[in-house]
């Protein structure tokens, strides 16, 4: 309209600027409102009145920053709406937010409006114009960004202060690996692979032949437990199957079971049908034992706990009429922990380590005092116990540690389990030599047919080679159980499978943290 001499410049950007500063007034206002009417709740008046010490922090440094914060915004897409109801949440006064949100629009609008004008002078058509407008605009917003690079950070709330900044900058690394995406994301491809192998190999099914030793071939809902009885007790971590039923005394039965067996704390306790290593504990006291078991109501597994320090994943294929079997991939899994340096807090620690950052929402829950303890220097902080991926352990393709001596051990080891042919050991040792040259092995659980072959997760390993593996690793499922259907094994129905991934997914009750 400037451009075409229909309303004065003056007029025009005067307008502009007053939209602008009443719809963010708006916003302010909305989040004023909200903070009294919520606090009518008893829930969120309870957050209000018990906020984390982050929380605080976070507020504390939006208050000190509060102009600056809403100023900045206004050339950051995506921040304004949030910060503007955050301000009104908070408290921060009309005066103080409308003078900030005035400037900003002051610099704001004449730079895209009067820019525009200066550039397209006549132009015939207003979409013309609008998408020309949006070029500079979004030169504007590049310009800003740049500006406000330069600027302290804490500006922003979520930048209020040094743990903010290293929070975002943790969150948004995770998203650049591909390790870290969303199950459903991720194992897409694989689906549709499995999907054309069950037409291949004539039913789904097949793949619960793969094991006929194992419950519906180890593919789901399968007793930890169960299949620990069945290994060879000379490489195997004992274990004792607490089941469900009154605390108290399943307490009395963990604690007779573990006098017997002369077994001392620390113990780990596990549920019996796994849910990718959550719930793994490790028990230091018989009262920590008590409010595991009151968390837990189904079936849990207590194993001594072995201090390693080393673990690894030792994935093992036979077809039956092979004369040995194979160690088709080794994992080495790397416990994460970070050293103090007296200074740092444990949260500061975890969101500065290159690695430990990326899982750091998983480690800060499981720590809940990590804004509050600062560990001595060279202090060693372990922050899992779990060999688990989804649980916080880096997982290291480990086929370096692959031996004749070590292969011809988990053969002799497989073989002694009645109809086994293909899965993956859980391994901890304490010595790499000893574990090499196969005297050094005491297996943790055993997991079946739908075990991954876990060298995938390395961080050094691309996309396209985690994939690779994946499929040669599920052609190789149900060729195992082909071959064992033609020798007269029985797969499973397709509808008890069904029914026990149903069962699986529905009957998942919340677990404690793993540590």
């Amino acid at each position: 309209l400037i451009a075409r001499g229909e309303v004065s410049a003056l007029a025009g950007l005067t307008a502009c600027v007053a939209g602008i500063v009443a719809g963010d007034i708006g916003l302010w206002w909305l989040g004023r409102v909200a903070s009294r009417v919520t606090r009518m709740w008893p829930r969120a008046a309870r957050w209000y009145d018990a906020a984390s010490p982050r929380t605080e922090a976070v507020l504390a440094g939006l208050r000190r920053h509060a102009a600056r914060a809403i100023a900045a915004s206004r050339f950051v897409p995506a921040t304004r709406v949030p910060i503007y109801l955050t301000a009104g949440t908070l408290g921060v006064s009309l005066s103080t937010f409308a003078a900030a949100t005035t400037l900003a629009a002051a610099v704001w609008v004449p730079a895209v409006v009067l820019l525009t004008v200066a550039v397209h002078q006549g132009a015939d058509t207003v979409p013309h114009v609008a998408l020309q407008s949006f070029l500079i605009q979004a030169v504007v917003v590049g310009a800003a960004l740049l500006a406000v690079r330069m600027l302290p950070l804490r500006m922003l709330p979520v930048w209020a202060d040094d743990t903010g900044r290293l929070r975002l900058a943790a969150r948004l690394a995770r998203w650049r690996r591909w390790e870290f995406w969303p199950a459903w994301i991720f194992y897409a491809p694989v689906a549709v692979w499995v999907a054309l192998l069950s037409l291949w190999y004539r039913g789904l099914t097949t793949l619960t032949a793969a094991n006929p030793g194992m419950a519906d071939g180890g593919t789901v809902g399968e007793s930890k437990w169960a299949i620990l009885a069945g290994l060879p007790r000379a490489w195997t971590i004992p274990s004792l199957l607490v089941p469900a039923g009154d605390p108290e005394r399943r307490l009395a039965d963990l604690e007779a079971g573990a006098n017997a067996r002369g077994w001392l704390l620390p113990l780990v306790l596990k549920p019996d049908v796994g849910q990718r290593g959550t719930g793994v504990r490790r028990i230091q006291s018989w009262d920590e034992a008590r409010g595991y078991l009151q968390a837990i109501a189904a079936d849990i597994v207590a194993q001594p706990y072995h201090p390693g320090p080393f673990e690894a994943g030792v994935f093992y294929c036979r077809f039956p009429h092979w004369p040995r079997g194979r160690i088709l991939s080794m994992t080495e899994k790397v416990f994460p922990e970070v050293v103090g340096d007296g200074v740092s807090t444990l949260e500061q620690l975890i969101l500065r380590h290159p690695r430990v950052r990326l899982q750091a929402d998983l480690f800060l829950r499981r720590r809940r005092d990590a804004s509050c303890v600062v560990p001595a220097p060279g202090e060693r902080v372990r922050l899992a116990v779990a060999g688990n991926h989804a649980q916080g352990t880096t997982f290291r393709d480990g086929a370096h540690l692959i031996t004749p001596a070590l292969e011809s051990r988990f053969d002799e080891i497989a073989r002694r389990v009645p109809g086994f042919f293909i899965g993956r050991f859980d391994v901890r040792y304490t010595a790499v030599d000893g574990f090499r040259a196969g005297t050094d092995v005491s297996i943790v659980e055993l997991n079946g047919a739908t075990a991954e072959s876990t060298n995938i997760y390395d961080p050094d390993s691309s996309l396209w080679s985690a994939y690779r593996t994946l499929f040669h690793q599920w052609w190789l499922v149900f060729a195992v159980g082909a071959a064992n259907v033609r020798r007269g094994a029985q797969p499973t129905s397709l509808r008890r499978l069904l029914h026990l991934v149903v069962c699986h997914l529905t009957s998942r009750s919340p677990l404690p943290l793993s540590d």
